[in-house]
């Protein structure tokens, strides 16, 4: 063997474990932090960010999501969702009163996407897309409109009950970026 070879060799070996090891890294922050969730809201709520316009409501509930693809939503999300909506009203702090002024979550799953075997080796990319709808429960009014997005990428986060935590965490995101910080729970 000739340097060149040699050091063609040790280089390719390099770049392979390098690109391991980021792989690594990224699997280990991903069983860290879960699925990602985000909204681009489509019909902003009335007033800015800033006033926080949902700081009226009391009770937040999550009402009709369906399948808008043709029964490719898997049923495990939609059993799943409202749990994982519990979980993150909890996880954001935001009171959840069993009575008072209540928001209405409701909306259609427009895309669902997961990983096959070339996602498995190269990097998983699983997706739910839900058009989503704030309704206002009392007059039916409907507040804002938005786009959530609950993505995984990495391998320990694939399959419905992540995608479930993740739009979850996109529509909770949402509501939390439209709730007042000082009518947070308290931290204990």
């Amino acid at each position: 063997m000739n340097r060149r070879t040699i050091l063609v060799g040790s280089l390719a070996g390099l770049i392979l474990l390098a690109g391991g090891c980021s792989r690594l890294a990224k699997e280990g922050l991903g069983a860290a932090t879960g699925a990602k969730g985000r909204a681009i809201p489509l019909k902003s709520v009335a007033g800015s960010p800033s006033d926080r316009p949902l700081g009226a409501y009391e009770r937040f509930e999550l009402g009709s999501i369906t399948d808008g693809i043709n029964g490719r939503t898997p049923p495990g999300l939609l059993t799943q969702l409202p749990a994982e909506f519990e979980k993150q009203l909890a996880a954001k702090r935001i009171p959840n009163a069993a009575s008072g002024r209540t928001l209405v979550v409701r909306g259609e799953i427009r895309h669902y996407e997961a990983s096959g075997l070339f996602g498995q080796a190269f990097g998983p990319l699983e997706e739910v897309i839900a058009r989503i709808e704030l309704v206002d429960k009392d007059s039916g009014k409907v507040l804002g409109v938005a786009n959530c997005v609950g993505r995984t990428k990495e391998t320990v986060n694939t399959g419905v009950p992540k995608k479930a935590e993740g739009l979850a965490k996109a529509i909770v995101g949402w509501i939390d970026k439209l709730y007042p910080e000082e009518k947070h729970l308290n931290a204990e």
